[in-house]
C-alpha cells in the first residue's frame, strides 16, 4: 500500500511541475484550483509546489508571461531542454533527442510533442506522469546532472520556479548534491562545441494523448 501511496504523490509531483513550467496561458490559470487541490489530496507532496501555484494565482497573466519569457527563453543558464545541459547544440544532440523520442513510442501512448522539442523538462514530466512512470523517471534520473544545475540556477535567480524542479528533483533516489560544483562533477566535462540553445516558442505546451503508438 505504501508503495501505491509513493509511485501516486511522484505522478501527482510530476503533473503539477508540468504544468507550472509551462507557459503560462489562460488554460494555465484555469487549472490552478484543481492543481492546489490534487496537492491538498496529496500531503507528501513537496509543499514549494504549493508556494509557486499560490504565486501562479495572484500574479497577474501578463506579468506571469514576461516573466517567464525573460527567464526560460532569453537566458540558456535556465534551459528547460534537458539535452541542452549534457549537448548543448551539438550534432550529438540529435541523437540524444531520439531517445526521448524511443521512449515515447515504446510507451504505446500518443504523444504529440505539438512542435516542441521532446526533451522539454514539462514534456517528460507530463509523459512520467500519465503514460510511463518507469521509463519517464529513468529519462529524468540520467538527466539529473541538468536538472540540479538547473534548480541551483533558479535558486540563485530568487523565483518561486525553483520550488518545481526541488520538487521533481527531490523524487530520484539518493541525496541531491549539496552545490554548483558537486552538480557539475555528476554531470563530467562539458559536451565539445556546446553553444546552448536557439530561442523556442513558449507558447506550444506539450499534449499527452492516450492512444497506439507514437
Amino acid at each position: 500500500m505504501r508503495r501505491r501511496r509513493d509511485e501516486m504523490t511522484t505522478r501527482v509531483t510530476y503533473q503539477v511541475a508540468a504544468w507550472m513550467l509551462s507557459y503560462p496561458d489562460e488554460d494555465l490559470v484555469g487549472r490552478l484550483p484543481a492543481l492546489r487541490a490534487a496537492l491538498e489530496e496529496h500531503p507528501g507532496v513537496d509543499p514549494a509546489l504549493g508556494v509557486l501555484v499560490d504565486h501562479l494565482a495572484r500574479t497577474p497573466l501578463a506579468t506571469l508571461q514576461s516573466e517567464y519569457v525573460e527567464l526560460f527563453d532569453l537566458d540558456r543558464k535556465h534551459a528547460l531542454h534537458l539535452s541542452y545541459w549534457t549537448d548543448g547544440d551539438t550534432r550529438r544532440r540529435g541523437e540524444v533527442l531520439g531517445r526521448f523520442k524511443s521512449a515515447y513510442r515504446a510507451s504505446g501512448w500518443l504523444v504529440d510533442t505539438g512542435g516542441e522539442l521532446p526533451d522539454h523538462l514539462s514534456m517528460v514530466l507530463e509523459f512520467a506522469a500519465l503514460a510511463d512512470l518507469e521509463a519517464g523517471s529513468a529519462l529524468l534520473l540520467d538527466f539529473r546532472p541538468g536538472l540540479e544545475l538547473l534548480r541551483f540556477a533558479l535558486l540563485e535567480r530568487g523565483t518561486p520556479y525553483a520550488g518545481a524542479v526541488a520538487a521533481v528533483c527531490a523524487t530520484l533516489p539518493g541525496e541531491s548534491p549539496a552545490d554548483r560544483r558537486a552538480a557539475m562533477a555528476m554531470a563530467g566535462p562539458p559536451a565539445p562545441e556546446a553553444v546552448g540553445l536557439e530561442p523556442y516558442d513558449p507558447r506550444l505546451l506539450p499534449v499527452i494523448g492516450q492512444g497506439a503508438g507514437a
